[in-house]
């Protein structure tokens, strides 16, 4: 399965266990092991690079644990175990960019300048005068 570009995870790492939903649903419910429990061991996992791993490990920690029991198919949840790993996985992989300030455009200056005159006028129209 491919997380990001250059780095694949094979399916035999991904440790899944199906376990019957709780709730309410009757007799299906209770005899259909229709919950997933997907489990990744990611500090013992030989397919992750060294880069790949240390980040993990400091986003998600030593083992990545999902449980889903959305649908009342088995092989539905599992998909969604799997999708929700991917995006997991690939988010926690994703680097920011660095925000590089910069300098206020001279109409944006121009127009919160402009606000605050307008808003002081309007403060002082409302101050009572000499006359009153």
């Amino acid at each position: 399965m491919t997380i990001i570009p250059g780095l694949r995870i094979p399916m035999g790492e991904l440790h899944l266990r199906f376990t019957p939903s709780g709730g309410p649903g009757g007799q299906h419910a209770n005899k259909v092991a229709t919950r997933v429990e997907l489990r990744f061991d990611v500090a013992r996992s030989p397919s992750l690079r060294p880069y790949y791993r240390n980040r993990l490990l400091d986003r998600l920690g030593p083992e990545v644990r999902l449980v889903v029991d959305d649908e009342r198919s088995q092989m539905r949840n599992r998909t969604l175990a799997i999708e929700r790993f991917q995006a997991r996985l690939a988010g926690a992989l994703r680097v920011e960019r660095t925000r590089r300030p910069t300098r206020p455009t001279k109409g944006s200056v121009e127009r919160r300048l402009d606000a605050k005159r307008r808003q002081s006028s309007r403060k002082r129209d409302r101050k009572p005068g000499p006359d009153d």
